[in-house]
Parts: structure tokens; sequence; C-alpha cells
């Protein structure tokens, strides 16, 4: 994460940056890109804007307007309400039907993305850990777990297998991905993820002490790599069966992590301000 050494300067050339979420208070986001605006010394800033769901549309509308706005961040409960109020979608963002990032142009037609599957694998790969070619065993079917599935596949993962309590869903995933990642092999798995490479757990299966596994932790082997999106716990009943058995383990914080650089270049950063 970024430390943020002093205080952006805002001026009336400041591009600007928004969140909107329903409560605000506890988006740590805002705290975070402006640190790092302030260390590439680009003269940008996040503020965090508190809109209701009844008034999204409404608040949507009125962020076009704003001229010296590149883009703003969405979190909950809007994503899957954001989808209907931009102009285009990334594929990753169709998949799943939520958006957590938009990009606004300098005409006010808005682009939105979703971040989390790449903000995963890039945790990966800044970890030492290249999914391309990996054969893969992924909890869950939700939406983190679908833009997880969405990016694994677009990094060239050789078999992505996708094991969900509802069997029906996965399958769903699976027949959506195949039709648009030829090169990788689909398959709907079962609570056992022996034969794979990397196991990720997209659940939210291990945020509280009564859970159960996301998986079978028995077959579990210390050849294998067991990859975490849970934050809190930092090390999830998941984990510490996995680091048990000799895997290698990934935390779920640089998933988070590499999201705000993410964030920032969806939204502009970096580039010419318009």
């Amino acid at each position: 994460m970024h430390k943020q050494s002093e205080a952006p300067t805002i001026t009336g050339n400041t591009r600007l940056f928004a969140i909107i979420a329903d409560p605000i208070h506890q988006v740590k986001t805002p705290e975070e890109m402006n640190a790092l605006m302030v260390v590439r010394a680009e003269d940008r800033v996040m503020v965090p804007v508190h809109v209701s769901e009844d008034r999204l549309a409404s608040a949507v509308d009125g962020l076009r307007a704003i001229r010296n706005l590149d883009g703003f961040v969405v979190t909950v409960p809007h994503k899957g309400a954001m989808v209907h109020l931009c102009d285009s979608l990334s594929p990753a963002a169709e998949l799943v039907g939520a958006v957590n990032v938009v990009r606004r142009d300098s005409q006010g037609c808005l682009h939105g993305d979703i971040l989390d599957g790449v903000g995963f694998v890039a945790g990966l790969r800044r970890a030492g850990i290249e999914p391309a070619g990996m054969t893969v065993y992924l909890a869950g079917a939700g939406g983190a777990a679908q833009a997880i599935a969405f990016a694994l596949s677009q990094a060239g993962v050789a078999r992505l297998t996708i094991a969900n309590r509802t069997r029906a869903k996965a399958e769903q995933l699976v027949d959506r991905l195949s039709d648009l990642f030829a090169g990788v092999v689909f398959e709907v798995g079962t609570s056992d993820p022996s034969g794979h490479r990397l196991v990720v757990n997209a659940t939210s299966m291990g945020l509280r002490e009564t859970d159960d596994y996301p998986c079978d932790v028995q077959r579990l082997t210390g050849e294998q790599i067991v990859a975490e999106i849970i934050m809190q716990p930092e090390r999830t009943p998941l984990l510490v069966a996995a680091a048990e058995r000799g895997c290698r383990v990934h935390l779920g914080r640089p998933m988070l992590q590499c999201q705000i650089e993410l964030m920032a270049a969806a939204m502009g950063a970096g580039a010419e301000t318009q």
C-alpha cells in the first residue's frame, strides 16, 4: 500500500476521481488513491460521494456533467445497478454483470469495468506466481469468482475447474467461458481440488470461524499453491490447513493492493488530461 507523506495540493487545474457507496464512511480507497497520486506527482484527487440506491441514476447523470472528473470507483451496493448506467462495458463486466470502476471521457460517456479478477491475477504475478499454462481449481461461481475466472482464462491458464455448492451455477459459468476462450479447458468440479497446481477460494467461506472449508483440504498436497481472496482473517482456515500440508499459500490482500493501481489506470491516471 502507498503511505501518504503529504496532502495533495488542490487547484483549479486538479482532475477529480470519485468513489460512490452507501454507506461511505468505511471506504479506504480515497486515502490509498490520493497517496498514490502524491507519489506519482499527478494533479488528481479522489473524493468520497455518498449516494443512496434510489438516487444513483440521478447522481450518475450529474457526474457525467463534471468536466474535470475522469472517473469513479463503484462499491456496495451499486456494482450491479451501475451496469445499466454505463454507455459501454468491458467483456468482464458484461460476463459478471457488475461494475466497480468507471472511466468518463471528454464527452461525458461512461465505460464500466470490473477489476476484481485482474487485481487477483496481478497479485499472483507480483508474488511470482504466473498462471499462464497452469491447471486451476476455483471454488465459487458468484460475482468475485466470475471475475477471477474470466481473468485467469484471459491470462492463459491451461485448465480451469469451477466448483460451486450449486452445481448449476458452475455449469452456467463454464458454458459462458467456453464460448469466450477456446484455448482453455473448462470443467465443472467437485469438492476435490487434487490434480490442480493452483487452488483458489473465491467464496466467502472462511470469513467466520464456524465456516466449513471451500474444498476438501484432505486432498491438498505439498506441490500445490493455495490462494485466498478473503483479507480478514489474513490466514483463513483453508490457508492454515494448506500450510500444514506443505502448500505454498497466497493471501487475499494483494488482490486489493493491486486494484488501486489498476483503478487509477482505468480512470486515466498517467495519461494526458482531457
